[in-house]
């Protein structure tokens, strides 16, 4: 079984029955996240092979043993914002990825946060039995057991058929969300469009996918951090941008469940500290 991951950025990482047996050279020098998180100071592959290692070993990624319920990791990420839309009934239901599955629609909000946690950006996977009975489980559907394929756009359209209407769904690129704006509209859907894994954007990219979505996390994107106007950011480090008003109202909601004082001010966005942002090799 072979599954594929870009992480720490844009470093792709191949894993095979459990084992990391292929790492890339890594796109990013420094990144605040994971200085923060694992006292990462320098991005090396062989940095990230021990990260890519720590995951496998603690959470299961890519193995039977995968944890499908686990804690918050940080207070503003793409899954804790959905987790909170689904707590709060401001969403159905999801639609996300999760390794050994692929494409998961579920309304349960543990399991949203369980999956998304600890991915970054699922490039490919094969199906994993014990993955899949566990999401099932949980109260998820798998849209493809068979191929475990990442498909956002068949992923909406399955959980339209299932009577849902108010839908969070992740995406990486402007066609595919471009795809879901018309599913949309013929299928009278409330869509909550969030853009994930958006380093290595391009200028065009960037502004491509910011006609179509509602939430865009930034991470190490400085394309994305140069043209987008957002109406409400949370995070300065590596922030998550509401660019409708309803991206806006998800992201207060999930301001409401976290722990952490807050500050809420006015001011021009994007607010972007140097020193806080991360760096792409030379």
């Amino acid at each position: 079984m072979a599954h594929v991951m870009e992480i720490l950025g844009m470093t792709r990482v191949v894993v095979e029955d459990g084992k990391v047996v292929e790492v890339s050279e890594p796109q990013l020098e420094w990144c605040p996240l994971f200085e923060k998180a694992r006292g990462i100071k320098q991005i090396t592959s062989e940095e990230v092979r021990k990260n890519m290692e720590f995951r496998i070993r603690d959470f299961g990624l890519f193995t039977p043993q995968r944890k499908l319920e686990m804690d918050i990791f940080v207070g503003f990420g793409a899954s804790e914002v959905m987790m909170t839309g689904l707590n709060r009934g401001i969403l159905d239901v999801t639609v996300t990825v999760c390794d050994g599955a692929g494409t998961v629609i579920t309304a349960n909000p543990k399991l949203v946060q369980g999956m998304g946690a600890r991915i970054s950006g699922l490039v490919e996977t094969d199906p994993i039995t014990e993955v899949i009975k566990g999401i099932e489980q949980r109260n998820g559907t798998v849209l493809d057991s068979q191929n475990a394929s990442i498909d956002p756009v068949a992923g909406v359209g399955k959980a339209a058929q299932m009577g849902y209407k108010k839908i969070a769904v992740s995406v990486v690129d402007a066609l595919t969300a471009s795809k879901l704006r018309e599913l949309e509209r013929i299928h009278d859907l409330d869509l909550y469009i969030i853009a994930a894994h958006t380093t290595g954007l391009t200028k065009e990219n960037a502004s491509e996918l910011i006609k179509y979505i509602d939430i865009a996390t930034a991470c190490a994107s400085k394309n994305l951090r140069d043209i987008i106007k957002p109406i409400a950011q949370v995070g300065t480090a590596v922030p998550l941008f509401a660019v409708t008003q309803k991206g806006k109202e998800l992201l207060l909601e999930r301001a409401k469940e976290v722990e952490s004082p807050i500050l809420i001010n006015t001011m021009p966005l994007p607010v972007l500290p140097e020193k806080k942002q991360p760096r792409e090799l030379k």
